[in-house]
This record gives structure tokens, C-alpha cells and sequence, in this order.
């Protein structure tokens, strides 16, 4: 199966994110958007991508009572986004009603939920300095996805690194989608525990999101080529 690659739509409105896509010529391939855009543009930015068929990752990270999760869910699910999120340590029961929320307030296909694990701008000493976690980062996010898969989450979103521990304990079907991915050649701005396009394949990652090594690169179309030929060589 060929693995997709989510380009990160990290601007501050849509004109500029557009622009951006028609003029180096990725308007046809799956973006992420997250809260900047969308509390930009609302739900309004989904429409337009989707009406030109682009594949959406709706990154909002709902982190909230379950109730309130559930209903805001049922709302996502009519914008006909492919993937969207939630925190897993918003609890077992909010999980549950957040694909409760999906399923029904979906008309053709139910959009695959994943639960954010641990973010990657974390690493062990900011779970034990400032979260006060007494676990190591991989021993959390193993924990956060056996949650996540007991509630009726599709996957989660992890490190890359922590992909291979994944798919042992929870099988090959349980998706991870895995954001921190750096070509070679760029920064690792704030971002903690990353990886390469090449190591997430190699550790079976199922969805790649990038952001600023392409939108930042001189040859954004160039880059992701290269992103997207790194990960699906072979298949």
C-alpha cells in the first residue's frame, strides 16, 4: 500500500495556503490543517480543499468533556475530512464518544480517528519536570495507544520512533501517523523526537506529516517528491 504523506498547511490564512499549493503545484495531494487555519478560515477551509478533492487531515486535538467532544465530532464529521484527532489523555470515555460523535453524524465515509499519544515537542524530562509523569516517554505512549485502542480509536499519533513498539503490541491494522518528519537537509526547529521520511518507513509508519522542511524549502514540490519517493520505493 502506498503511504501518504500529509503536508502541513501552517499559514495564517487560506489565500496564502492556496496560493502557495497552486504555485508549486500540490494542490493534489493530502494536507494537515490545524488550529491556525482553522480558527482562521473555520470550517469553510475544509470545503474548499475538498471540493478540489484533496485529502484532509483535520488536526484540532479535541481535548474536552466527553459530551462536549461527542457533539463537536458530529460537526467534524459532516466536513467529509479523511482523518482527525483527539488527545488520548482526555480519557477512555471521551475517546469512546468522540467515535461515537464521528459515526454518526457522517453520510458517506467515517473518518478514521487518532488519538495524539505524546506530542513530539515532548521528551522524558518534560513528562517528569513539568507533567510530573513518572513514566518514560515510550512507556506513556504505549499506555495512551492501549487506551486509545480499547475506546475504539483507528490509531494514534506518535514519534516515529516509537512506531516498531506499536505495531508489535497492537498489530499492523492499528494506523500511526507520525508527525516530526525532517528531510536530511533541514532544521529540527522545536521539535524533540523526530525522524527522517526513510526511518518512518523503515519502522512501518502508516501516514508521514510534514510541514516546514517542504514549505520552508526553496523547491517545495521538489521536496515533497523526494519525501514521497523515500517512503514509497519498494512498494
Amino acid at each position: 500500500m502506498r503511504k501518504p504523506i500529509y503536508l502541513a498547511l501552517d499559514f495564517e490564512d487560506f489565500q496564502t495556503a492556496d496560493q502557495f499549493l497552486i504555485k508549486h503545484q500540490l494542490t493534489d495531494v493530502p494536507v494537515k490543517v490545524g488550529m491556525e487555519l482553522f480558527y482562521r478560515e473555520g470550517p469553510d477551509v475544509i470545503k474548499r480543499l475538498r471540493a478540489r478533492n484533496q485529502d484532509v487531515f483535520l488536526d484540532l486535538k479535541l481535548h474536552d468533556i466527553p459530551t462536549t467532544v461527542y457533539k463537536a465530532m458530529k460537526n467534524i464529521a459532516k466536513l467529509d475530512v479523511q482523518m482527525t484527532n483527539v488527545h488520548a489523555l482526555g480519557s477512555a470515555e471521551m475517546i469512546k464518544r468522540a467515535k461515537e460523535g464521528l459515526i454518526e453524524g457522517s453520510t458517506s465515509n467515517v473518518a478514521d480517528l487518532i488519538a495524539v499519544t505524546i506530542l513530539t515537542s515532548h521528551n522524558d524530562q518534560t513528562l517528569r519536570d513539568e507533567l510530573k509523569l513518572n513514566q518514560t516517554v515510550d512507556e506513556t505512549v504505549i499506555d495512551l495507544a492501549a487506551l486509545a485502542k480499547q475506546n475504539g480509536a483507528d490509531g494514534v499519533v506518535c514519534s516515529a520512533l516509537e512506531v516498531p513498539k506499536i505495531k508489535a503490541r497492537f498489530g499492523q491494522e492499528f494506523l500511526t501517523v507520525t508527525p516530526g518528519i525532517r528531510l536530511t537537509d533541514t532544521n529540527v526547529n522545536d521539535q524533540q523526537r523526530i525522524a527522517t521520511p526513510e526511518l518512518a518507513k523503515k519502522n512501518g509508519a502508516d501516514y508521514l506529516v510534514i510541514g516546514r522542511s517542504i514549505t520552508q524549502s526553496e523547491n517545495p514540490r521538489q521536496q515533497y517528491l523526494k519525501a514521497w519517493e523515500a517512503v514509497n520505493r519498494d512498494i
